[in-house]
């Protein structure tokens, strides 16, 4: 499953990268106000660093609008990815830019026939937001099973399943295991990943055994 982080802070993508665990990238309005930059600024320094996909939302509802603007994202870089929103209007951008070669990922997926829609549609991502289904009392993860199904059935599609909204490392353990293609994982919920308690535990207890021998590697 490829890694994506989710957050506009250039500082954050800058040290996830460094790691060789980060795939990609996903922006959207919320964390781009957060970071307080000017967008098209945000979007071609985080394509600097990452050369994976780098999702940059259009801020239009129509489908002129999201033309307009999804071909203005396009021209920041080769791996930039136009994302979309799931409404007819986002579907019809969505193969217009598709057929005009760039990748596109429809977000705000919440049902599985949604998702086969933004296939048809040609969507190289489509987005299911677990936790805000997880948040009105339905199980998030049901749906990137659903997806997963549904795809397998119809390989032609060749959709990828982004699971968004993951909030914590069971979320993204899960996903995996449900078969998503990638995550988009928040920076601390990515750090996170790495954090047991025995691993801590036996790391402490090496570092003791290790001062005790009196040596030193050089």
């Amino acid at each position: 499953m490829k890694f994506f982080v989710d957050t506009a802070d250039i500082n954050e993508i800058r040290d996830l990268a460094a790691t060789g665990l980060l795939d990609g990238v996903t922006t959207n309005p919320s964390l781009v106000l957060k970071a307080n930059r000017p967008f098209k600024e945000i979007i071609a320094d985080i394509c600097e660093v990452v050369d994976g996909p780098v999702s940059a939302e259009v801020a239009s509802t129509d489908y002129e609008g999201m033309m307009r603007e999804g071909r203005i994202l396009a021209e920041i870089a080769e791996n930039v990815t136009v994302k979309v929103p799931l409404t007819w209007d986002g579907l019809r951008a969505c193969k217009t830019l598709s057929d005009e070669g760039t990748m596109v990922n429809v977000t705000l997926c919440f049902s599985a026939a949604q998702a086969l829609l933004a296939a048809k549609a040609g969507a190289t991502f489509i987005s299911p937001f677990v936790g805000r289904l997880d948040d009105i009392g339905l199980d998030g993860m049901e749906l990137i099973q659903e997806i997963r199904t549904i795809y397998d059935n119809f390989p032609e599609l060749g959709t990828e399943i982004l699971a968004a909204s993951l909030r914590n490392g069971n979320h993204v353990k899960l996903a995996a295991m449900a078969g998503a293609d990638v995550a988009t994982i928040p920076p601390a919920v990515i750090k996170g990943l790495v954090k047991h308690p025995l691993t801590d535990k036996g790391l402490e207890q090496f570092v003791a055994d290790w001062k005790q021998t009196g040596q030193t590697i050089e």
